[in-house]
């Protein structure tokens, strides 16, 4: 009885160890069911593992292939396996998961390893079991859980998510997905933006070194980031270029050679909206396109969203244009015109302010101080707007903007006086349009996004005597005259209906009281010729013709705008002065040609609105006139002292300064290009007191000089040369003034003198 006892007892713990195991694996197998069909959790469906959801940075491509940058919330961008170099996949595989072909997700031996080694040798270097599966799962759908319980949770979910991705996915679309969805740190997430950020290239142009050293900030973007920390970011670049020697990547005697190579940082340049190309641009872009999503839908019903849906946006710009259009604005303002402000301020005891009162004064400031985020943040806590005075008189540590290497300095001012420093600098607007298809080409709102957020080619500006072309082509379209006919130099006074009469000054007096030919009068901006042509024809004649020519702005109708009263924007003067290039055809700028989304679909085209302002023939006249601008008027330095005579092309132009030398303008015109340029403070009061530098021909002309030169000595650019195109009816009309002048001396032997 003892013995079968015995026996009953042996079976019963048998028994017990059988339940245990089977009920394990049951347990198990039901809890990876359970965690499978989302019963335990979140647990991606086969549609969302289909199409996993990242937020993706829309693009903003120029027209010839350039990232000018990104509109997210993460500057994230995708690309497809083909477009990651060799290099890339390598150093990924020899440092993450060199079994990475061999595994279907899971990796057992390493997941072994991890247990013997890490768990009970407590051997901390023995690695991880991660496969690069597995940490894609992770990026796609981060870890909901906390606590040691809430991680292995996760982590077997991970192991579910990777199992399912493998089944979806090939080994090539899981390396690609892979790289587009990690974090390299210096807000560059993804592949394509960690290369743009640290060596301005694609993934697919990588070296060895540029490869290895991105890898190996996937551990720690921080630690290993190479601007911060370039001796750690060394020490792991060389690290993973060690495991792609281990595994058969690299030679030994290239890994010897590679690891002796510097990381190069010196194209580090972090993709922020407020740096890069086309800041200005980007931002305007921006806006349009959150308007844009408002009224266009994806296919499940829902707004596009450009700040996730990773849309590409093809833009009329060239990189190289843009970045030569920078370049010169930079140069000009840094070196020329701002360092000569500022000695003509120490004169002045420092206050940019000209001919104002202090009570003017205090309320510009005051204005400033509530555009201000640190106003709106004070706002926004519930300060007074005392309070908030009394906090901008406080001194604090902060980062203003310098015409220096580094674009900034690191200073301590109060908040009040740091709004009176930014008003001491001059600003710039540049846009350039290609005639015959109405592209941007070249956009610069202003010197320093970051500092200064009002765009100044969309402002509207006092232009001068740059809206004296309108006042010529009503002459020559409306007066049927010619370059050449002769008018009187003379004073022209206008009526007012509430006080003395309006008589224009000319700037300088030479050959008043002559009769002068329209294109004398126009290359030397004479005023009282205007004037002139203004009382032959009417206000609203001139009007009319800049409204045909793209002008929308407001304008009065008054003979004062003559000599450039209005305030117009550069975006309009530039399509405006393209139309005389283009035989008379206004075509409106744009500045976007497509819109994609991520998956390459064309949403939409953009075609540019077009219609004959001008007849061919005025519209050549016009150009005559404003080339003799610039081969002996107001723009005669861009050939003595920029040399563009050099580079044989025909080149017309027209200068602009107005009252008080506040706002200076200078517009130019190539066979394929208009320019137009405006430069000047924030405030109209803000101004060089004298005319040295306080014209458009020493503001605003040089910048387009030197934005040409760099134009026409780029080889790559090709830009196009020559003259403008004539008419396609041959003119009737002598533009050799030399010649016309002969001829009517042949036609009447009795001139009559005109008597002033």
């Amino acid at each position: 009885m003892r013995k079968k006892s015995r026996k009953k007892e042996g079976l019963t713990k048998t028994q017990i160890l059988w339940r245990v195991f089977i009920g394990f694996w049951v347990v198990l197998f039901l809890y990876f069911t359970m965690l499978s069909l989302g019963w335990l959790g979140f647990m991606p469906s086969f549609e969302e593992l289909e199409n996993p959801k990242s937020n993706q940075a829309s693009e903003v491509i120029s027209d010839d292939g350039a990232i000018l940058g990104f509109i997210g919330i993460e500057n994230r961008s995708n690309v497809s396996y083909e477009q990651l170099s060799p290099n890339l996949i390598n150093a990924l595989i020899a440092t993450e998961d060199a079994r990475f072909y061999k595994h279907s997700g899971i990796d057992a031996r390493s997941l072994g390893r991890v247990f013997f080694k890490t768990l009970l040798g407590r051997h901390g270097s023995s690695g991880g079991g991660s496969t690069i599966t597995q940490q894609l799962a992770k990026n796609l759908f981060p870890r909901e859980h906390k606590g040691k319980l809430g991680i292995v949770h996760s982590k077997f979910k991970e192991w579910v998510v990777a199992v399912k991705l493998e089944h979806n996915y090939s080994k090539q679309e899981i390396i690609a997905m892979y790289f587009n969805t990690v974090d390299f740190g210096s807000n560059a997430f993804g592949i394509k933006t960690a290369a743009k950020t640290f060596f301005d290239k694609s993934p697919s142009d990588l070296t060895e070194c540029e490869a290895a050293m991105l890898v190996g900030l996937l551990k720690a973007p921080t630690t290993y980031n190479p601007i911060r920390n370039y001796d750690n970011a060394l020490r792991r670049r060389n690290v993973v270029l060690g495991q792609m020697n281990h595994y058969g990547y690299l030679s030994d005697e290239d890994f010897e050679r590679l690891k002796e190579e510097p990381i190069d940082v010196s194209h580090y340049t972090p993709q922020s909206h407020n740096d890069g190309l086309a800041t200005y641009l980007r931002e305007y872009i921006r806006t349009y396109m959150k308007d844009w999503c408002k009224h266009h839908r994806k296919s499940n019903g829902e707004h596009y969203d450009v700040h996730k849906d990773g849309l590409r946006i093809y833009t009329t710009i060239d990189s190289r244009m843009q970045a030569y259009a920078e370049q010169a604005v930079k140069k000009h303002l840094s070196e020329e015109i701002q360092p000569a402000f500022f000695r003509e301020l120490k004169n002045r005891k420092g206050d940019p302010f000209d001919g104002v009162s202090a009570e003017q004064k205090e309320r510009f400031l005051t204005n400033a101080m509530k555009q201000s985020d640190r106003y709106r943040n004070g706002k926004d806590e519930g300060f007074s707007d005392r309070e908030i005075r009394e906090q901008f008189k406080q001194p604090v540590d902060m980062r203003v903007f310098a015409w220096n290497k580094k674009g900034y300095i690191d200073t301590t001012m109060t908040p009040w006086d740091s709004l009176l420093y930014y008003k001491r600098f001059l600003n710039a607007g540049l846009m350039s349009v290609e005639p015959g298809t109405g592209y941007v080409k070249a956009y610069v709102g202003g010197i320093n996004y970051r500092y200064f957020k009002f765009d100044n080619v969309q402002s509207h500006r006092q232009v001068g005597s740059t809206f004296k072309p309108f006042v010529y082509t009503m002459a020559l379209q409306d007066l049927d005259m010619y370059p050449c006919t002769e008018v009187p130099n003379a004073e022209v006074c206008f009526e007012t209906w509430n006080g003395p009469d309006w008589c224009p000054h000319n700037s300088s007096h030479e050959r008043e009281n002559e009769m002068v030919t329209l294109k004398w009068a126009l290359a030397h901006s004479v005023n009282w010729v205007s004037a002139y042509l203004m009382k032959q024809g009417s206000p609203e004649q001139v009007i009319a013709i800049a409204r045909k020519m793209g002008v929308k702005s407001d304008i009065d109708a008054v003979p004062a705008i003559c000599v450039g009263t209005p305030e117009i924007t550069v975006y309009e003067m530039a399509g405006a002065m393209a139309t005389f290039a283009n035989r008379g055809e206004y075509v409106e700028p744009i500045f976007i040609t497509r819109i994609e989304d991520s998956k390459g679909t064309v949403l939409e085209r953009f075609t540019p609105e077009r219609h004959e302002a001008l007849n061919e023939k005025t519209a050549y006249m016009m150009l005559h006139l404003m080339k003799g601008v610039v081969q002996s008027g107001t723009g005669t330095r861009l050939n003595y002292k920029y040399h563009l005579s050099d580079y044989s092309t025909a080149i017309a132009g027209k200068t602009g300064t107005t009252q008080n030398n506040s706002d200076c303008w200078f517009v130019g015109i190539t066979p394929k290009l208009a320019t137009a340029i405006w430069t000047g403070g924030e405030l109209r009061s803000i101004h060089f007191r004298n005319m040295t530098y306080g014209q458009g021909a020493s503001m605003a002309l040089p910048i387009f000089g030197y934005y040409m030169q760099s134009i026409y000595k780029d080889p790559k650019l090709k830009f196009p040369r020559g003259d403008f195109e004539a008419p396609s009816v041959p003119l009737d009309v002598e533009l050799d003034c030399a010649r016309f002048q002969e001829e009517i001396m042949n036609e009447t032997e009795d001139r009559e003198t005109w008597d002033f």
